[in-house]
């Protein structure tokens, strides 16, 4: 079976970059870097965490290794809470210590968490450094990993402090999947739903289709199935795709643009999300999660405003329903919620921009200006207590 490839090429840096899709290809990512990266690199600093390092970080560093690079690990603690200054100041004192010259670069071994802390410290370091992404659960890989987007958590709120770093090159090995914990693949089914909603029908019955006949509590025992892994290569390149086509027309999210194809598309179920990930501290949601029920919730203010037919929400909360239960939210309280909302990063001026539907594959754009407080705060409280 041949690797699937998507390419990237900005329109506003004229930047350009591969994202490769295949299974067993992590024993290659020496020769696939070599491909990548300048013929000065000499260094390669890996940014994973213990637990992925475990699993795949003796056969990454030494394909890095056996291609000739000087290879350095630093291992990060596990979880959205360790995404801040603390954590990026350690990696930088590192790379430092290890003397990483212009020519180098750091390599992303792990999920989204690991990808957004590595690439914000390649575009700080030296003011840009080459950065590869090996992501490693199944939302870095159609999400995160994707688009160059960086950034780390504070107490403002998520990824406030950031920039855009596009990657040298992105390599998608589906058989890290095999391993990812239960949680972490519905999370990113979450994300998949996501671009399904808001790309076109096409996408949104591919994922949907999927999902019914390889349920995620079964997940890992589908892997000795070729026809499977055909099928996951093709939803995860047909999600990539998607996420692309957007990065590449509006790279750094555009603050002027409301239309179907800007960049803030991206960003739906993201603000529910985003509040409820703050008001719990980043320990009690996956990010997936959270966004899975900020998607619920703006499809149900979607139909509340009277844009989106019942019929359609149905739909999505079908898909959902295979993915099983998320956490409650029951316990979670509204006005913190709201609280949260204010440091959202889709605030433009001092209006927060809401990602609805008008249909599956049609979002549209709406600033709180332009939804009724007593409608909004109706469906939340109704949301929130369900």
């Amino acid at each position: 079976m041949r690797d699937k490839s998507v390419s990237v090429k900005l329109t506003d840096s004229s930047h350009k970059y591969t994202i490769q899709i295949g299974h067993n290809r992590l024993k290659f990512c020496g020769e696939w870097a070599i491909s990548r990266l300048s013929e000065k690199t000499a260094k390669i600093v890996i940014v994973s965490n213990a637990k992925i390092f475990r699993l795949y970080g003796s056969i990454v560093q030494k394909s890095f290794e056996k291609a000739g690079f000087e290879v350095f690990v630093f291992l990060m603690k596990d979880g959205e809470k360790h995404k801040n200054l603390r954590s990026l100041e350690n990696l930088l004192k590192f790379i430092s210590e290890n003397k990483l010259a212009r020519t180098d670069a750091i390599v992303a071994l792990g999920g989204g968490v690991v990808g957004d802390l590595a690439g914000f410290a390649a575009a700080v370091y030296l003011r840009g450094i080459a950065l590869l992404q090996i992501p490693t659960t199944l939302l870095a890989m159609i999400d995160s990993s994707v688009g160059g987007k960086t950034g780390i958590n504070s107490d403002l709120g998520k990824n406030l402090i950031g920039a855009f770093h596009q990657p040298n090159g992105v390599l998608i090995d589906i058989e890290t999947l095999k391993t990812l914990p239960h949680r972490e693949l519905v999370a990113g089914f979450c994300e998949a739903i996501k671009h399904g909603a808001i790309s076109n029908r096409q996408l949104f019955d591919k994922t949907a289709d999927f999902l019914m006949n390889y349920p995620p509590k079964n997940f890992r025992n589908y892997f000795s199935d070729e026809n499977f892994l055909s099928k996951l290569e093709n939803l995860l390149a047909a999600q990539v795709s998607f996420k692309a086509e957007i990065v590449m027309n509006d790279e750094r999210e555009s603050a002027d643009r409301t239309d179907a194809k800007s960049r803030k598309i991206l960003n739906f179920g993201h603000t529910l999300g985003h509040a409820l990930e703050k008001v719990t501290d980043y320990e009690y949601f996956k990010h997936g999660e959270a966004v899975g029920y900020g998607i619920l919730f703006a499809a149900e203010l979607s139909k509340t405003l009277e844009i989106l037919d019942e019929n359609e929400v149905r739909l999505l909360n079908d898909v959902f329903h295979n993915l099983g239960k998320l956490p409650s939210v029951k316990n979670i309280e509204i006005e913190k919620v709201v609280q949260a909302f204010s440091f959202d990063k889709k605030n433009i001026g001092q209006t927060l921009q809401w990602i609805l539907l008008k249909r599956i594959g049609e979002p549209v754009i709406l600033s709180s200006e332009e939804i009724s407080p007593k409608s909004f705060q109706k469906t939340l409280k109704k949301f929130l207590q369900t």
